[in-house]
Order: structure tokens, then C-alpha cells, then sequence
């Protein structure tokens, strides 16, 4: 097993993740994962797979993410991790299909609409 790579996405954010052999270092574009993610629940949401299939501090994480914001680039980390490890052994395939990781929320931000402030809402109507 040399590397292993996976895309994960949420909302507008896109995860590259590239697995490989070591002692559970996560790097996010660069920095470590408590300087990119400072929220614990944030991190957590990011080890939860390898907790899933009890792997903590087996493989070190190399992340390239990009677009949305915090929470929406930790649930496609959380993804692409999971399909990462779902290439190393089909057998963790179910735990993470059972805990929803490998399922791709496809709930996107509906666009705004000419005539009203926002997507759906409108202005206050007047009878008379």
C-alpha cells in the first residue's frame, strides 16, 4: 500500500485526501489539524471514521480542501476518509455506511430569484 487517494464533497466544498502509512497525523492544505479546524466537535466529525472502524493513529492524512466553510469542508474530509478506507478494505464498507459517511448529502444553497430579497422569501404584501 503506497498512497491512497478520494474525493469527498458537501454543499460547495470539495476534500482531496491521500492516505498512507503512519501514526495518525491529519495535515489540512497544509497545517495542522487543530490550526485549520480550532472547534474540537469539528475535529471529531474528521476522526470519526477511523474511530468507526478503529484505526486511530494508523494512517496519516494528507487534505486538500477548498470552497464553503468550516462545517461544510469537515462533513467532505469526513466523506473522502471514508471512501479512503473503504479502498483499503471493502470489509469497513458496512460500520461506514451504517453511520451515513459514505452517503453524499446533496443539499446545496438555493440561488436567489429576481423580485424577492432572498431565495424564497418576499416582500410584505399590502391589500390595500
Amino acid at each position: 500500500m503506497d498512497m491512497i487517494n478520494a474525493i469527498g464533497r458537501r454543499k460547495s466544498s470539495v476534500a482531496r485526501v491521500y492516505l498512507t502509512k503512519g501514526n495518525g497525523q491529519i495535515v489540512v492544505n497544509g497545517k495542522k489539524i487543530e490550526e485549520y479546524f480550532t472547534q474540537p466537535h469539528i475535529q471529531a466529525n474528521i476522526k470519526a471514521p477511523f474511530q468507526t472502524v478503529e484505526l486511530e493513529n494508523a494512517y496519516d492524512l494528507k487534505v486538500i480542501v477548498d470552497g464553503g466553510g468550516f462545517k461544510g469542508q469537515s462533513e467532505a474530509i469526513r466523506m473522502a476518509v471514508s471512501r479512503a478506507l473503504v479502498k483499503l478494505n471493502e470489509d469497513f464498507r458496512k460500520p461506514l455506511k451504517d453511520k451515513k459517511f459514505l452517503t453524499r448529502d446533496a443539499r446545496e444553497v438555493e440561488r436567489k430569484k429576481y423580485g424577492k430579497p432572498k431565495a424564497r422569501k418576499s416582500f410584505q404584501f399590502s391589500k390595500r
